[in-house]
């Protein structure tokens, strides 16, 4: 088992606070409000060259009228299953709750080394009160505030004693990164649980369950890649509550770090002005793209449909027209894996590189076929191109006149690329240089 550490507690004592601080960013939304955090949620910290994942979980509660209630449990329970350290987290403030009590005979049953952290200590008074916490029977109790960080380098020191090794430093680090995002209930975390097949997010009716950007590992067609379930995106007019405008930026963030971004929409809502938006973000970082309609089955079919469809789709692109599109129903299954496939697919297309010389054999001669238009009675020369050494598809034309490119030829040169090279799902960038 690698270096893992679960935080687990009830509600609202803190968790996604310490969860930050370990990782030593800000992965985990936090607020006041009880129950922000509701799907597991991984990052990664290191503590005197010891590495390890963390694991950050909804609070864990029974008997409340929370719709979440089961699905969180079930969470917790999955992270308390994978943990090899388990910080069980309490709160200073309240003492030691009923909550506190119930939950600690889950634990204690995992058999698993457990520290009690006692929260929000954040004064000499408030950690000298901790001793009521050894009444969970769970061993010492570490004293800390999440918050401003006393106390988390003596208990990290602890936790570092129960790993075996040294831990990756990034596990995470070169494997390529698939962002789903979309509109709110589109059916993004069941896509996400279909492929795994397990429950790693929690999937409701409720527009807005998935609030953290949800990362996994997937392994298919001999790749290992990571799938990102990410929050609903909606305009931001519509966004009224602090917690759902950080579950954007969370998802928008994704977008950023991601290699490929699967935008998902709704078949009986069709592409949306919300929906182009999120393209036209993912273009602007040159970030490989697909469309996948979900809820394909709701549709009423010909053999003609699809085709319609996808003209009328392609129409609302514009020059994002590279942009592939694919039916599916992620509750009757029906291409789910060709649409990983495609995101693969998408992924290869980003980071090929091109030999010069093939470049210059077909595109020359394309050139040739159909030169640059004369500006003022001058005549636009390109000599050669070359692919750039960048993370996306750029290339450099160089050109006696470069400032005299337009952009139809710009767009013409491009559309031969696609045609010769296979860029679909790519934006790709060209620059004119001079010789």
């Amino acid at each position: 088992m690698g270096n893992i550490v679960a935080i687990v507690g009830r509600p609202n004592v803190g968790k996604s606070t310490l969860f930050n601080r370990l990782i030593e960013g800000k992965k985990a939304i936090m607020d006041n409000e009880s129950g922000v955090t509701r799907d597991r949620h991984y990052g990664y910290g290191e503590w005197t060259d010891k590495h390890f994942t963390v694991i950050d979980t909804g609070g864990y509660v029974t008997g409340s009228d929370d719709v979440f209630e089961e699905a969180i449990r079930s969470q917790v329970r999955e992270a308390l299953e994978e943990a090899s350290v388990i910080l069980f987290m309490v709160d200073c403030h309240d003492g030691l709750t009923g909550l506190d009590q119930d939950f600690a005979r889950v634990v204690r049953g995992m058999k698993k080394p457990v520290l009690v952290v006692a929260n929000k200590a954040d004064t000499t008074e408030k950690a000298h009160m901790v001793g009521e916490f050894y009444g969970l029977g769970l061993g010492d109790v570490y004293p800390i505030s999440s918050a401003n960080g006393s106390g988390t380098g003596e208990l990290l020191d602890e936790v570092i004693k129960h790993f075996d090794t040294k831990g990756d430093e990034d596990p995470e680090e070169g494997i390529p990164k698939i962002a789903i995002l979309g509109r709110p209930n589109v059916g993004k975390s069941s896509f996400l649980n279909t492929l795994l097949g397990k429950e790693r997010s929690i999937v409701t009716n409720v527009a807005g369950t998935t609030r953290d950007a949800i990362n996994s590992r997937y392994n298919q067609f001999g790749k290992e890649f990571i799938l990102i379930d990410t929050a609903g995106i909606r305009k931001k007019s519509k966004v009224k509550e602090d917690l759902e405008f950080y579950s954007v930026l969370r998802a928008i963030q994704s977008l950023q770090d991601a290699d490929v971004c699967i935008i998902m929409i709704d078949a009986t809502r069709g592409l949306e002005a919300q929906d182009l938006s999120i393209i036209g973000l993912a273009n602007k970082y040159s970030k490989g793209v697909m469309i996948m309609v979900n809820k394909w089955d709701l549709i009423e079919k010909d053999h003609q449909t699809a085709a319609a469809h996808q003209k009328e789709i392609k129409q609302k692109l514009g020059e994002m027209h590279y942009v592939p599109v694919i039916f599916t129903s992620v509750l009757t299954k029906q291409r789910i894996f060709k649409a990983i496939e495609m995101a693969i697919e998408i992924y290869h297309n980003r980071v090929k590189k091109i030999p010069t010389s093939a470049l210059n054999n077909l595109m020359l001669k394309e050139i040739d076929r159909y030169p640059p238009p004369a500006v003022k009675g001058k005549y636009i020369k390109i000599k050669y191109l070359t692919q750039l050494p960048t993370h996306t598809p750029s290339f450099a034309y160089f050109c006696n006149l470069p400032q005299y490119i337009k952009a139809p030829y710009k767009r013409y040169l491009e559309n031969k690329m696609r045609e010769h090279f296979d860029f679909e799902g790519v934006p790709i960038n060209l620059f004119f240089r001079k010789k």
